[in-house]
Protein backbone atom coordinates (compact mmCIF):
# COMPACT_ATOMS: atom_id res chain seq x y z
CA UNK A 1 0.00 0.00 0.00
CA UNK A 2 2.80 2.37 0.76
CA UNK A 3 4.58 1.59 -2.36
CA UNK A 4 1.11 1.85 -4.26
CA UNK A 5 0.60 5.65 -2.78
CA UNK A 6 4.52 6.80 -3.47
CA UNK A 7 4.10 6.36 -6.93
CA UNK A 8 0.59 7.91 -7.29
CA UNK A 9 2.35 10.77 -5.62
CA UNK A 10 5.36 10.80 -8.07
CA UNK A 11 2.79 10.36 -10.93
CA UNK A 12 0.96 13.73 -9.90
CA UNK A 13 4.10 15.31 -9.45
CA UNK A 14 5.83 14.27 -12.94
CA UNK A 15 2.28 15.90 -14.37
CA UNK A 16 2.91 19.22 -12.31
CA UNK A 17 6.10 19.60 -13.52
CA UNK A 18 4.77 19.11 -17.44
CA UNK A 19 1.99 21.42 -16.56
CA UNK A 20 4.04 23.90 -15.52
CA UNK A 21 6.82 23.66 -18.12
CA UNK A 22 4.51 23.75 -20.79
CA UNK A 23 2.55 26.85 -19.26
CA UNK A 24 5.93 28.38 -19.42
CA UNK A 25 6.45 27.25 -23.32
CA UNK A 26 2.95 29.33 -24.12
CA UNK A 27 3.94 32.38 -22.23
CA UNK A 28 6.98 32.56 -24.01
CA UNK A 29 5.31 32.44 -27.22
CA UNK A 30 3.12 34.91 -26.48
CA UNK A 31 5.63 36.81 -25.38
CA UNK A 32 7.61 36.71 -28.68
CA UNK A 33 4.50 36.83 -30.83
CA UNK A 34 3.36 40.27 -28.82
CA UNK A 35 6.97 41.59 -29.49
CA UNK A 36 6.92 40.92 -33.16
CA UNK A 37 3.59 42.30 -33.56
CA UNK A 38 4.88 45.66 -32.24
CA UNK A 39 8.15 45.40 -34.14
CA UNK A 40 5.76 44.94 -37.49
CA UNK A 41 3.22 47.56 -36.45
CA UNK A 42 6.61 50.45 -35.61
CA UNK A 43 8.28 49.15 -38.71
CA UNK A 44 5.16 50.62 -40.30
CA UNK A 45 4.21 53.26 -39.03
CA UNK A 46 5.11 56.76 -40.53
CA UNK A 47 6.06 58.16 -37.26
CA UNK A 48 9.20 57.04 -36.24
CA UNK A 49 11.27 58.05 -33.51
CA UNK A 50 14.39 59.65 -34.35
CA UNK A 51 18.13 58.79 -32.77
CA UNK A 52 19.13 62.02 -33.76
CA UNK A 53 20.15 64.35 -30.42
CA UNK A 54 18.65 67.53 -30.39
CA UNK A 55 20.24 70.24 -29.47
CA UNK A 56 19.02 72.93 -27.31
CA UNK A 57 19.46 76.30 -29.11
CA UNK A 58 19.68 79.38 -26.52
CA UNK A 59 19.47 82.87 -27.20
CA UNK A 60 22.42 84.16 -26.13
CA UNK A 61 24.69 81.07 -27.40
CA UNK A 62 27.79 82.69 -29.16
CA UNK A 63 27.62 85.87 -27.94
CA UNK A 64 31.65 87.07 -28.75
CA UNK A 65 32.75 90.16 -28.75
CA UNK A 66 33.30 91.21 -32.99
CA UNK A 67 36.90 92.83 -32.39
CA UNK A 68 36.65 93.59 -36.49
CA UNK A 69 33.68 95.67 -36.11
CA UNK A 70 35.13 98.01 -33.17
CA UNK A 71 37.99 98.12 -35.79
CA UNK A 72 36.56 99.10 -39.03
CA UNK A 73 35.37 102.64 -39.85
CA UNK A 74 31.75 102.25 -38.70
CA UNK A 75 32.80 100.99 -35.29
CA UNK A 76 35.01 103.91 -34.96
CA UNK A 77 32.54 106.30 -35.61
CA UNK A 78 30.30 105.11 -33.65
CA UNK A 79 32.43 104.98 -30.48
CA UNK A 80 33.71 108.51 -31.35
CA UNK A 81 30.00 109.26 -31.71
CA UNK A 82 28.84 108.15 -28.07
CA UNK A 83 31.68 110.04 -26.72
CA UNK A 84 31.29 113.37 -27.85
CA UNK A 85 27.55 113.02 -27.03
CA UNK A 86 28.65 112.03 -23.27
CA UNK A 87 30.76 114.82 -23.68
CA UNK A 88 28.50 117.24 -24.86
CA UNK A 89 25.72 115.88 -22.65
CA UNK A 90 28.24 116.50 -19.19
CA UNK A 91 29.30 120.18 -20.60
CA UNK A 92 25.51 120.90 -20.68
CA UNK A 93 24.80 119.56 -17.29
CA UNK A 94 27.54 121.90 -15.70
CA UNK A 95 24.93 124.99 -16.64
CA UNK A 96 23.24 125.94 -13.60
CA UNK A 97 21.81 128.75 -14.00
CA UNK A 98 20.33 130.00 -17.50
CA UNK A 99 17.86 132.45 -19.12
CA UNK A 100 16.20 131.81 -21.52
CA UNK A 101 16.83 127.80 -21.01
CA UNK A 102 15.68 126.52 -24.34
CA UNK A 103 18.57 126.19 -25.96
CA UNK A 104 20.56 124.31 -23.37
CA UNK A 105 17.26 122.11 -22.35
CA UNK A 106 16.88 121.24 -26.45
CA UNK A 107 20.76 120.42 -26.73
CA UNK A 108 20.36 118.01 -23.35
CA UNK A 109 17.91 116.25 -24.35
CA UNK A 110 19.28 115.41 -28.20
CA UNK A 111 22.73 114.59 -26.56
CA UNK A 112 21.14 112.30 -23.94
CA UNK A 113 18.88 110.80 -26.65
CA UNK A 114 21.80 110.24 -29.05
CA UNK A 115 24.20 108.98 -26.55
CA UNK A 116 21.25 105.96 -25.57
CA UNK A 117 20.37 104.85 -28.65
CA UNK A 118 23.75 105.36 -30.62
CA UNK A 119 25.47 103.41 -27.03
CA UNK A 120 22.91 100.76 -27.78
CA UNK A 121 23.29 100.24 -31.31
CA UNK A 122 26.84 99.90 -30.18
CA UNK A 123 26.48 97.37 -27.83
CA UNK A 124 24.37 95.05 -30.24
CA UNK A 125 26.56 95.65 -33.19
CA UNK A 126 29.88 94.49 -31.41
CA UNK A 127 28.24 91.58 -29.66
CA UNK A 128 26.48 90.44 -32.72
CA UNK A 129 23.38 90.50 -31.36
CA UNK A 130 21.90 91.98 -34.50
CA UNK A 131 22.38 88.30 -36.01
CA UNK A 132 19.82 86.80 -34.03
CA UNK A 133 17.32 88.90 -34.90
CA UNK A 134 17.39 89.05 -38.49
CA UNK A 135 14.16 89.83 -39.56
CA UNK A 136 14.67 93.88 -38.34
CA UNK A 137 17.00 95.89 -41.36
CA UNK A 138 19.74 96.93 -38.78
CA UNK A 139 21.31 99.02 -42.07
CA UNK A 140 18.50 100.80 -42.18
CA UNK A 141 17.69 101.32 -38.45
CA UNK A 142 21.35 102.53 -38.21
CA UNK A 143 20.74 104.98 -41.12
CA UNK A 144 17.58 106.53 -39.70
CA UNK A 145 19.87 106.92 -36.28
CA UNK A 146 22.46 108.80 -37.48
CA UNK A 147 20.53 111.00 -39.66
CA UNK A 148 18.52 112.01 -37.36
CA UNK A 149 21.54 112.92 -35.03
CA UNK A 150 23.02 114.56 -37.36
CA UNK A 151 19.66 116.85 -37.89
CA UNK A 152 18.94 117.04 -34.21
CA UNK A 153 22.54 117.64 -33.27
CA UNK A 154 23.69 120.31 -35.83
CA UNK A 155 19.85 122.41 -34.53
CA UNK A 156 20.36 121.83 -31.02
CA UNK A 157 24.17 123.21 -31.39
CA UNK A 158 22.65 126.04 -33.95
CA UNK A 159 20.61 127.26 -31.22
CA UNK A 160 22.88 126.95 -28.25
CA UNK A 161 25.26 129.03 -30.19
CA UNK A 162 22.40 131.53 -30.59
CA UNK A 163 21.26 131.57 -27.37
CA UNK A 164 23.85 131.50 -24.85
CA UNK A 165 25.41 133.22 -21.98
CA UNK A 166 29.04 132.88 -22.71
CA UNK A 167 30.39 130.52 -19.96
CA UNK A 168 32.76 128.11 -21.04
CA UNK A 169 30.49 125.14 -20.47
CA UNK A 170 28.08 126.43 -23.41
CA UNK A 171 31.05 127.13 -25.67
CA UNK A 172 32.33 123.89 -24.53
CA UNK A 173 28.90 122.09 -25.85
CA UNK A 174 28.62 123.97 -28.93
CA UNK A 175 31.92 122.46 -30.14
CA UNK A 176 31.14 119.40 -29.27
CA UNK A 177 27.98 119.77 -30.98
CA UNK A 178 29.08 120.58 -33.96
CA UNK A 179 32.50 117.88 -33.94
CA UNK A 180 29.43 115.07 -33.62
CA UNK A 181 27.02 116.06 -35.92
CA UNK A 182 30.08 116.23 -38.67
CA UNK A 183 31.02 112.55 -37.33
CA UNK A 184 27.09 111.55 -37.69
CA UNK A 185 27.17 113.11 -41.14
CA UNK A 186 30.18 110.87 -42.14
CA UNK A 187 28.21 107.78 -40.37
CA UNK A 188 25.22 108.58 -42.26
CA UNK A 189 26.78 108.79 -45.66
CA UNK A 190 28.75 105.22 -44.83
CA UNK A 191 25.57 103.86 -43.92
CA UNK A 192 23.45 104.70 -46.83
CA UNK A 193 26.10 103.06 -48.78
CA UNK A 194 25.84 100.32 -46.55
CA UNK A 195 22.34 100.00 -46.70
CA UNK A 196 21.80 99.86 -50.48
CA UNK A 197 24.61 97.37 -51.01
CA UNK A 198 22.63 95.00 -48.37
CA UNK A 199 19.31 96.05 -49.79
CA UNK A 200 20.03 94.86 -53.89
CA UNK A 201 22.10 91.48 -51.70
CA UNK A 202 18.94 90.49 -50.21
CA UNK A 203 16.92 90.99 -53.67
CA UNK A 204 19.48 89.01 -55.14
CA UNK A 205 19.11 86.49 -52.11
CA UNK A 206 15.46 86.39 -51.82
CA UNK A 207 15.03 85.61 -55.73
CA UNK A 208 17.50 83.18 -55.49
CA UNK A 209 15.62 81.28 -52.19
CA UNK A 210 12.02 81.51 -54.91
CA UNK A 211 13.82 80.03 -57.66
CA UNK A 212 15.54 76.64 -55.67
CA UNK A 213 12.03 76.90 -53.67
CA UNK A 214 10.43 76.72 -57.63
CA UNK A 215 12.93 73.81 -58.77
CA UNK A 216 12.15 71.69 -56.09
CA UNK A 217 8.74 71.85 -56.20
CA UNK A 218 8.90 70.59 -59.69
CA UNK A 219 11.31 67.90 -59.07
CA UNK A 220 8.58 66.52 -56.29
CA UNK A 221 6.15 66.62 -58.75
CA UNK A 222 7.94 64.78 -61.30
CA UNK A 223 9.15 62.05 -59.08
CA UNK A 224 5.20 61.73 -57.81
CA UNK A 225 3.13 61.07 -60.63
CA UNK A 226 -0.19 61.04 -58.62
CA UNK A 227 0.15 64.84 -58.23
CA UNK A 228 0.73 65.94 -61.73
Amino acid sequence: MEQQTQRTQSLRHSVDARGTMRTGAEAEGLDGEASNASMISGASSPYQPTTEPVQARSLLGGIRCDLEYLRSYLGILKVVEVVLALLGFICIETIMLCSPCGGVYFFEFVSCSAFVVTGVLLFIFSLNLHIKVPHVNWSLTDLVNTGACTLFFFLASLVLACINHGTSAEIAAVVFGFLVTCVYGLNSFLAVRKWRRGDSGQGVTTSSEYTRARTASRGEVETRPELA
